[in-house]
């Protein structure tokens, strides 16, 4: 499709770097504080039981028969957007104290504030509750972006807009933070909904899907909608929010069919990439570069993330489709917004992009295929004249991760009974009444490789290596001492080591 000069002229590069361009403006990098109001346009009025079924054929889809678990409540429940987090509203400890709490599908501990922090409103006071017990553990978790150190407790939580019954749970109470509260955040606290393997300080601390599973007899299956797609965190009344389903799948949050991929393991929710595709363009990589050190589906993180050469390959095929030359790498990279005059969006000048997932019949495959409004998101605006846009797809040292700028276009149903991961179309991935997302296939496998994420390492079996290895250099080191001091030592008539050297080889021992 062929597009004026005069509209391309309105294209600006802004800059974070002062003095990299005349007359481009300097703005910060972030996401403002913004609501909206979004009407699902779903009737909700009929009570909806549902289970999920496999078609029998290889590739599961999902139907709605009767089934047992009570959706109605949990619609809704979630708030936030993919900037700023999805999160829910929790009750913890006895009496009841009230947090927002942040969903997180790539992490496996159930954490809240407890104690003051400049960026938070409130936090969890352990005195206050009755049945707060201290298991005098400490715990430390690590993200991507920010960390925390506290405590480990136990105490019991309840969760209003989801299934009735309070349960008693692992919770880590967080005492000192770097980098994980931030600004403008509205939650206090996080809920990781991974595998026992993540959790820390070790997986024997239960995660909170399995206690709440054990507890209430529910099914081992939650979903989850997530409705920030390609709406302006500043343009809005109310956040979009979205829903987390524990207990099964609700269809009316979703159009179609439900498309099934194997979890290859269950520690984060890995998945097995088979091919990426810009616009028309397969990037022709070897599919296990895709799946190096491995590809997850994380709701906590905000961008689709790739592996260096998979986001170079990226870029380079948007670049040679893209209707704007000379792009500026400084948007590419995340340093940089790109600036457009109000109404003239960008998102006609991008190509979509599309994920081939391995199918439950392995040697088929489907692609879900998200367009440009979902990976270009607008951030924020200049002197109400402009909209500024960033690149929603960073490069990453730690294996592909499907975050927020693609799960907004799906519903997700993590169906751990069965180790699958279903997609379909999203009800609120709409825009103008069109669709921000497609769903396709079934489609042969023959081209790829049998298991693409062979020979990637997980990341305990890498800490397990290093020790290793620094227990074998360590041994080494002490070894070539041995040999240095050895010789200068006193041996009796018979060659034997003294008995001072002895102590030295016993105590190595």
């Amino acid at each position: 499709m062929a597009y004026s000069a005069s509209v391309l002229t309105w294209a600006f590069v802004v800059s974070l770097n002062i003095g990299v361009s005349k007359c481009y403006f300097t703005i910060p990098l972030k996401i403002y504080p913004g609501k909206y109001n979004l009407s699902s346009g779903v009737d909700l009025t009929p009570l909806r039981r549902v289970a999920l079924t496999s078609d029998g054929n290889g590739l599961s889809l999902a139907s709605d028969p009767s089934g047992t678990v009570n959706f109605l409540d949990m619609v809704n429940n979630l708030q936030g957007d993919s900037g700023r987090g999805y999160y829910i509203e929790m009750s913890v400890g006895t009496p009841g104290q009230t947090l927002n709490i942040l969903v997180d599908t790539g992490s496996s501990n159930f954490a809240v504030a407890a104690a003051p922090h400049p960026f938070i409103t409130h936090y969890f006071n352990t005195a206050l509750s009755s049945t707060y017990q201290s298991t005098g553990r400490t715990v430390a978790v690590r993200y991507t972006q920010g960390n925390w150190e506290g405590e480990l407790g136990i105490d019991q939580v309840s969760i209003p807009k989801g299934p009735n019954g309070t349960i008693t749970i692992n919770i880590a109470a967080i005492l000192t933070s770097d980098g994980f509260f931030l600004p403008g955040v509205n939650w206090q606290g996080i809920l990781g909904l991974a595998y026992p393997t993540l959790a820390r300080p070790d997986s024997s601390v239960e995660p909170f899907f399995n206690s709440l599973v054990k507890q209430l007899g529910i099914p081992d299956i939650f979903s989850l909608q997530m409705c920030g797609a390609g709406l302006s965190a500043i343009s809005t009344a109310d956040p979009p929010g979205g829903s987390l389903i524990m207990g099964g799948a609700e269809p009316t949050l979703y159009r179609g069919s439900v498309w099934y991929t194997p979890i290859i393991e269950e520690w984060y929710y890995q998945v097995e990439v088979l091919k990426l595709e810009v616009g028309d363009q397969n990037l022709d990589l070897d599919c296990r570069e895709y799946n190096m050190d491995k590809a997850i589906v994380d709701s906590g993180t905000t961008l689709l993330r790739l592996p260096v050469n998979v986001f170079n390959a990226v870029v380079e095929a948007i670049t040679r489709s893209s209707l704007i030359q000379d792009f500026s790498s400084g948007f590419w990279d995340g340093t940089k917004l790109a600036c457009w005059m109000k109404g003239e969006t960008p998102w006609r000048f991008f190509p979509k992009l599309s994920i081939y997932l391995r199918a439950t019949n392995t040697s088929q495959s489907f692609r879900i295929t998200i367009l440009p409004q979902l990976y270009i998101q607008p951030i924020t605006d200049v002197d109400g004249t402009m909209d500024c846009f960033r690149f929603g797809i960073s490069s990453s040292a730690n294996g592909l991760v499907i975050g927020a700028t693609v799960m907004e276009g799906f519903y997700v149903v993590f169906d751990r009974a069965q180790q699958r991961l279903g997609f379909a179309l999203s009800s609120c991935a709409v825009s103008g009444g069109v669709a921000l997302s497609e769903i396709a296939g079934p489609f042969s496998a023959a081209d790829v490789a049998a298991d693409c994420s062979s020979g990637t390492l997980k990341e305990p079996l890498l800490w397990v290596i290093s020790y290793t290895l620094m227990a074998v250099c360590a041994l080494v080191l002490i070894i070539l001492l041995l040999l240095l001091i050895l010789p200068c030592r006193r041996r009796d008539h018979s060659g034997e080591i003294t008995d001072e050297s002895s102590l030295v080889r016993h105590r190595i021992k």
